[in-house]
């Protein structure tokens, strides 16, 4: 026997089904807005914070140790080799360390794609970076950042450490940092250089602690 409804019952059903639909939207929505909340409270990680060591694996076989470059102002870069803004941060950095280097600046690079061991040479050679680019574990390199596993990361990463090995600044390619790049890192490298040796600055951040109290 086919099943029938009387006048006022698709009516019924039918508010019935746009209310459990709007139900279904308002709890989405409700669970976006948490979530985003909660990743924007976890992304921001510790400014300053003293620097872990970390290591950086070269294409030849040998590695370098961030501690070796104590005294220094160090800007790591966190990369993909395949990544445009990436390959034009580290032609940036090339720049910079001609005019800085003899300053006390170091730029150092860490590729985090798979396969990165196969890849650097080629990339160095491709794009002219005269400073030391090798690889490394992308969940080491995470857990340096302070950043969530559970969020995707904008490369490049860029991490400012001053003379003392404290990370005073990180900064990733979404951030408005970039917007300006060249110019805002040549500013933070003189603010770096020029301050006393264990002196704080409150000037600088890392771009998630940024966007958290904006």
């Amino acid at each position: 026997m086919p099943l029938r409804y009387g006048v006022g019952e698709p009516c019924r059903v039918l508010l019935h089904w746009e209310g459990m639909t709007r139900y279904w939207v308002a709890f989405a929505l409700t669970g976006f807005l948490l979530g985003a909340l909660l990743a924007a409270g976890l992304s921001a990680a510790e400014i300053p914070r003293k620097s872990p060591e970390f290591q950086i694996n070269m294409a030849d076989g040998s590695n370098l140790l961030l501690t070796s470059f104590h005294g220094k102002v160090v800007v790591l870069e966190f990369l993909l080799t395949t990544c445009p803004h990436c390959q034009n941060t580290s032609k940036i950095l090339t720049r910079l360390q001609k005019e800085y280097g003899p300053r006390g600046v170091q730029p150092l690079g860490c590729a985090i794609d798979p396969m990165a061991r196969m890849l650097v040479g080629d990339f160095v050679k491709q794009h002219q970076v005269s400073f030391p680019i090798g690889f490394g574990d992308r969940d080491t390199v995470t857990n340096y950042l302070q950043h969530p596993p559970m969020l995707r990361m904008l490369v490049p990463q860029l991490v400012f450490i001053d003379k003392t090995g404290t990370i005073r600044a990180q900064y990733d390619g979404g951030s408005d940092f970039m917007r300006d790049e060249e110019k805002n890192i040549r500013a933070l490298l003189d603010q770096l250089l020029n301050e006393g040796t264990g002196k704080k600055s409150t000037n600088t951040t890392s771009s998630q602690a940024r966007k958290k109290a904006s």
